[in-house]
């Protein structure tokens, strides 16, 4: 059931994502120096559905939504995304270019669920989306550099994130299934095609001599992404969608930048350009505008 007023809990919900989800994108460039984009994206859904198969029985849903999440929210976002980062996108820029999803998500609810969006919410992730466009302009090719097909491929990973926010609404309007037995069930949905593409790409010898390397910064690359970034954080954010509608939940993704930027400049020392700073500066204006002026209006 939909609920307009966040709760404490909902609150500490957000803040737990807003952290694992802000370091992420450190852990994620780690993971990449020793494991090829798919084969990370193979591994770390399998350690997202190895714990909970024994324990969990399946959610009460046709699988076509586990299947579509799985797809979608798994092998469009990730695999993406993973690419991207390896092909020149900056950690701390990702953290902020992924927040399109917001974008995208109140683009595809109206249509898909009927649940439009107010003006201030508009307003305030258009202000969002001219910050990312600032940051679009500020790509480069040299060393530590964002590169454009790097940004390109992390919006795309953004728009399949927004299809998983809608799948899991759509999937709670059928059923109230436990988010935790959703997540690890859906995780087993792109192992297959993850390692068929690392194979596709690479060939045997090279994913089992990557397998047989894995330790140290991989190791728990592979562990942080599976256990954390999957199992906890996208439990509690499809727990939101279940309790909210995603007008109301997705915009607080926008902190996710702010831990981001930071985790970057210390692991690894990216330094955004002006530009990139004037962008993300407007990111998190769109957010103060898209929350501070939805209060201002149920005061009013």
């Amino acid at each position: 059931m939909s609920t307009s007023t966040l709760s404490r809990g909902d609150a500490l919900r957000i803040a737990a994502v807003v952290l694992i989800w802000g370091l992420n994108f450190v852990v994620m460039k780690l993971g990449l120096k020793g494991l090829s984009p798919m084969l990370l994206g193979a591994l770390r859904f399998c350690v997202a559905a190895a714990p909970l198969l024994l324990l969990w029985r399946g959610p009460p849903l046709p699988w076509r939504y586990l299947a579509a999440y799985g797809l979608a929210q798994g092998l469009g976002q990730f695999g993406l995304l993973f690419t991207g980062l390896q092909l020149g996108m900056t950690a701390g820029m990702a953290s902020v270019v992924m927040q399109t999803q917001a974008f995208f998500t109140l683009l595809l609810a109206a249509p898909l669920l009927g649940e439009k969006a107010r003006p201030a919410q508009w307003l305030g992730l258009s202000v969002a989306l001219a910050g990312l466009l600032a940051i679009a302009l500020a790509h480069g090719e040299g060393p530590g550099q964002m590169t454009l097909i790097g940004f390109a491929l992390t919006v795309g990973a953004a728009f399949m994130w927004a299809v998983s926010n809608l799948v899991g609404r759509i999937a709670a309007r059928h059923s109230d299934y436990d988010p935790l037995a959703f997540i690890a069930w859906s995780s087993l949905v792109p192992i297959g095609p993850f390692f068929a593409l690392a194979f596709w790409q690479q060939g045997h010898d090279a994913i089992r001599h990557q397998i047989h390397a894995l330790q140290g910064p991989a190791l728990l690359a592979v562990l942080y992404l599976g256990l954390l970034a999957t199992l906890l954080a996208y439990s509690l954010w499809t727990q939101l969608l279940k309790r909210h509608a995603p007008s109301r939940v997705v915009p607080w993704s926008l902190l996710v930048p702010v831990v981001g930027l930071l985790a970057a400049a210390v692991a690894f020392d990216e330094q955004p350009s002006p530009l990139q700073w004037a962008g993300t500066g407007a990111v998190l204006l769109g957010l103060v505008v898209n929350q501070g002026l939805l209060k201002l209006g149920r005061r009013g």
